[in-house]
């Protein structure tokens, strides 16, 4: 699933690309892009229909948010400003593609509650 995600935002640079991780029991399942409504490289915006598409897939198949992710194509994967303001999910991971350097990925997880980030290890199984 990271490959897909990396691959996603190799593809849609130089804009940011975003998207849904559903998940089971704390367990990525499934990897949802969605297109970026803002078409930019400096923010995203998941489009609502898409957006909509991805909660009615989760819901069918009885999925939480497990993470919300994006990618960074000019900077370091580390939350901005404008993430954090709007990371309104609390129990969900955000996923951080740094894809600025073509050889190398920089991928990083937080959480963020009510403006409060915290790194967190993303474990990644190979399959």
């Amino acid at each position: 699933m990271l490959d897909q995600i990396v691959a996603q935002a190799r593809d849609e640079a130089p804009n940011e690309c975003c998207g849904i991780i559903g998940a089971r029991d704390g367990s990525a399942v499934t990897v949802f892009p969605v297109r970026n409504a803002a078409a930019s490289p400096l923010r995203y915006e998941m489009d609502p229909k898409d957006q909509l598409q991805v909660f009615e897939a989760l819901d069918d198949a009885d999925l939480e948010v497990g993470a919300i992710y994006h990618s960074h194509t000019r900077s370091d994967p580390l939350p901005s400003q404008t993430d954090i303001n709007l990371a309104f999910y609390p129990d969900a991971v955000y996923v951080i593609l740094g894809v600025k350097d073509p050889g190398r990925d920089d991928v990083r997880s937080w959480r963020i509650v009510d403006g409060t980030v915290s790194e967190v290890p993303l474990e990644v199984e190979e399959g």
